[in-house]
């Protein structure tokens, strides 16, 4: 009798790496409530999140707590990096990208969109240049997306929003055929096109910076008008500043939108 052949188990999970803003929370110096807060959910570190399926493992921004963000998750391998955009919150831990690198032999693909990669090659020339030959060194592989790609059993879409000057992708994550998830830290509107591809998705991870208004991010209100808009079975707001305490917002929101914390895990 023929024995069975064990299949690997199937699932996908993402980590809330960092939920803060550019600033990060506690704000150094100061003394609001929200920086003065024992509730371990206020204290922020710079927004990122880490997918993880069965066979590959997808790190979403390099920011300036990557370090901190790894040790504090146990990440041991990243098979790819994505980034949403070029600001300094979300790209200046490239350096800390070397622990990834000192067991491949590969190159580490990074995927940003075209606005993005020339600052990454602008801000961490050494790493492109051809003279970037010795091991243990970050040794990029540069994908300009300009539209949808496959990484591992993973579909991802690319998603173009208005964020200030600067060109910002949100991404959506696809696995057999459904939208699993859409990340969108930073954005100020979501352009109809966008808004198409990530209608009816399980889970919408999305940008609340104050409850006041601000010229380049998403306002609670403006939040949860796009939820709606969306039609999402769920939702997570992230990039909070220290105008937002944790408890306070989430004990006025629908059940159906959380506040995320750093290192909530969620099984998508």
């Amino acid at each position: 009798m023929t024995p069975e052949i064990s299949q690997p188990q199937r699932f996908s999970r993402m980590t809330f790496l960092g939920t803060g803003t550019s600033t990060g929370i506690p704000v150094i110096g100061c003394c609001c409530s929200v920086c003065q807060s024992p509730d371990p959910r206020n204290k922020r570190l710079r927004s990122s999140i880490l997918l993880e399926t069965e066979d590959i493992t997808v790190l979403v921004d390099s920011g300036p707590d990557l370090r901190m963000q790894a040790l504090r998750a146990g990440i041991n391998k990243v098979d790819a990096v994505l980034y949403t955009h070029g600001h300094m919150d979300h790209v200046v831990g490239f350096d800390e990208l070397r622990a990834f690198c000192w067991d491949r032999d590969d190159p580490l693909p990074l995927y940003a969109n075209p606005g993005c990669m020339e600052i990454l090659k602008t801000m961490f020339a050494w790493a492109f240049a051809d003279t970037n030959v010795y091991r243990g060194y970050v040794k990029p592989w540069p994908v300009v997306f300009e539209g949808p790609f496959n990484l591992g059993s993973l579909r991802v879409t690319p998603l173009p929003v208005i964020h200030g000057a600067v060109q910002t992708s949100g991404f959506l994550f696809e696995r057999d055929g459904m939208k699993s998830l859409a990340y969108i830290p930073d954005v100020k509107q979501i352009p109809p096109q966008t808004m198409e591809l990530i209608r009816g998705c399980d889970c919408l991870i999305l940008d609340t910076l104050h409850f006041r208004n601000h010229p380049t991010h998403l306002s609670m209100d403006e939040s949860l008008a796009l939820i709606e808009q969306a039609g999402v079975s769920r939702a997570y707001l992230v990039h909070c500043s220290h105008e937002i305490d944790h408890e306070v917002l989430e004990n006025i929101l629908p059940a159906t939108i959380r506040v995320a914390y750093d290192s909530l895990c969620l099984q998508l």
